[in-house]
């Protein structure tokens, strides 16, 4: 099935060398957990901080059982810092 993945900032090294404009779109398995994806990703918890399904927050406690369906927008954003 196929998602669209976006990769923000530092993340955006992340997304295979065919992406643009720091988003792609992949074929993954169904099934497929928000965890899982970010696995293959090789995405460090770390720099993964905000995690958005279709513009909606994915607590990192419900990432492994939240699933991905066909056509769905995936999203992960770094933490950042300002005032």
């Amino acid at each position: 099935m196929e998602v669209t993945v976006k990769l923000f900032a530092v993340l955006g090294k992340y997304l295979p060398p065919h992406a643009r404009h720091n988003e792609v779109q992949m074929d993954i398995a169904e099934g497929t957990s928000v965890a899982r994806l970010m696995q293959q990703l090789q995405l460090p918890l770390e720099l993964s901080h905000l995690a958005m399904l279709n513009g909606f927050y994915i607590d990192p406690a419900d990432r492994e059982q939240t699933l991905l369906a066909p056509g769905d927008e995936f999203a992960v954003f770094p933490p950042v810092a300002g005032g």
